[in-house]
């Protein structure tokens, strides 16, 4: 069974600053062992969405998909750990993250198949 999360982000108010931001996700410029370790963690595809500076980010994962475990992993693997850095400059947290957050995990609120 595949895991659908749904996360949050904004970006500093900045066009510069989200043009640099998209031009490190396009295709060829991110580092491939943040790809890696995205794909080791059981995540079987990733998406992220823009409307103005908010980010909306859409996880499928596999049903051995622990986001403990893969922030374990994060935090002992240099790469993501300077990816992450690298990315701060850009982001600032939605206001439901508090001050500290990032990528803030959303409530599913409609399933259409639900009704």
């Amino acid at each position: 069974m595949t895991q659908r999360i749904a996360l949050a982000l904004d970006l500093v108010d900045d066009a510069d600053l989200i043009a640099e931001y998209e031009h490190w996700h396009c295709v060829g410029n991110t580092d491939p062992a943040v790809s890696r370790s995205i794909r080791d963690a059981g995540i079987e595809q990733m998406e992220i969405y823009r409307a103005g500076n908010r980010l909306f980010m859409l996880i499928e994962a596999g049903p051995a998909y622990d986001a403990g475990a893969k922030a374990a992993a994060d935090a002992a693997n240099p790469a993501v750990v300077g990816w992450v850095e690298k990315m701060k400059r850009f982001q600032q947290p939605v206001p439901a993250a508090g001050a500290d957050g990032t990528w803030h995990v959303m409530d599913r609120i409609f399933r259409l198949t639900d009704h």
